[in-house]
Formats: structure tokens, sequence, C-alpha cells
């Protein structure tokens, strides 16, 4: 797993999810923004994704392969899942999804990193 590409992702959803927690003390509902945010932190994860795939194909392989599959397709799917709801809900309950899934994501990058490094991959 590229170590610089984990850190700008973590970065760049936590700048996302600081811009969203504003946005839900102001008691405004998500905008464009926090749209354009959450389409970049999803295009730093899916080249995360495509590294990681591809470091797999290429021989090395992560301790536990389901796991790391699962925190995978989670991790990915995690953007635009928090695009359509917090679209789906223009309060501020919106920010506050765009908030939360931007807190979650930097957890499950350090633990898709984790279970990579489990076989010191």
């Amino acid at each position: 797993m590229n170590g610089s590409l984990v850190t700008v992702t973590i970065v760049l959803s936590l700048v996302l999810a600081a811009w969203s927690l504003i946005t839900t003390v102001r008691n405004r509902p998500p905008d464009l923004t926090h749209l354009v945010g959450l389409a970049i932190v999803e295009a730093s994860l899916l080249v995360l994704a495509g590294l990681a795939l591809a470091a797999w194909a290429s021989g090395e392989h992560p301790g536990e392969p389901g796991t790391f599959f699962g925190y995978l397709v989670t991790l990915v799917c995690l953007p635009p899942l928090a695009g359509v709801l917090a679209r789906m809900e223009p309060t501020r309950w919106g920010s506050v999804i765009v908030t939360v899934v931007c807190l979650v994501i930097p957890v499950v990058v350090v633990r898709l990193q984790q279970t990579w490094e489990v076989t010191g991959g």
C-alpha cells in the first residue's frame, strides 16, 4: 500500500469532515462543494484500491484476503453512498451524514492498511 497516497486520502477526508461540520453547525444543508469534495475523496480511494489490487495481482497479498476485500469494497462505496443520502436529506442532517462518513473513511483506510501489513506486504 502506498503510504503517501494513504496519507493524502486521510487528509482529504478529514478536511471535508471539518468543512461539513462547519456547515452542520451553521445549520445548512450540504451543497455542491460537499459533493465535489466527496468526488475528490472517491477518486483518491479508487486510485488506492487500484494500486492495492495491482499489488495483489503481482504477487503481494494481505494476511486476511476476505477481510481486506471487504474493507476495500466498503471504502469505495462510502463516498457515493454519503453523496446520495446527503442529497436525499436537504437539511443540516445531510451535512451530518457527510461529516460522519468522512470521519469513518480514515478509520477504514488505516484498518485496510493494517490488514495488508499483516504479512509484511
